[in-house]
């Protein structure tokens, strides 16, 4: 299912999104509103990894990683397969991480605006 029109790299794309495309979008960006999933979606960035690897690389509880496993993978951003007895997770696509990019240059800017006027 589309949501939206193809991506583009203008900013500011001259088009109006429906209520139920903002809907949509807005789920998607709920689910990235926990650092935790966030954590876990960085220890994905290199490739597939069992849960009990996911629970290495991230520090976090069984419990608390299988539910953001789980509201992850239903909101499209993992994916997982099972091999025996072992479910591995990996990442749906890498624009999860493109959005953090985004976010993280976003941050970088506003510190040094701040910076700049406080001097510190």
């Amino acid at each position: 299912m589309v949501i939206c029109a193809e991506s583009s790299l203008d900013p500011m794309p001259d088009r109006n999104l429906t209520p139920q495309q903002l809907r949509a979008i807005a789920e998607r960006f709920k689910a990235l509103a926990e650092p935790s999933r966030l954590e876990i979606l960085n220890s994905l960035k290199h490739g597939e990894r069992t849960v009990t690897e996911i629970l290495e690389a991230t520090g976090l509880g069984q419990a608390n990683v299988s539910k953001h496993l789980q509201h992850l993978h239903s909101a499209g951003f993992v994916e997982r397969r099972k091999s025996g007895i072992t479910t591995c997770y990996r990442l749906a696509d890498k624009d999860v991480l493109r959005l953090c990019e985004l976010m993280c240059g976003r941050l970088e800017r506003e510190a040094e605006v701040r910076k700049e006027v406080f001097g510190r």
